[in-house]
């Protein structure tokens, strides 16, 4: 029987070493709230260079 790594396809294979896992598990180790936090400083950076392009325009 073939193993999982036979049966994946190959894009996953390309995709996959692109991908940082520790980043990955870094994030899983923080509480829902810290990923929350995290998010609205994310969401708020962009809407600060959108903010900064459109004054740029």
């Amino acid at each position: 029987m073939p193993d999982a790594r036979s049966r994946r396809a190959p894009v996953v294979d390309a995709y996959r070493s692109g991908v940082d896992v520790s980043l990955i598990r870094k994030n899983l180790e923080l509480t829902v709230e810290e990923r929350f936090v995290q998010l609205m400083e994310l969401q708020r950076f962009a809407s600060e260079l959108r903010r900064a392009g459109a004054a740029e325009r």
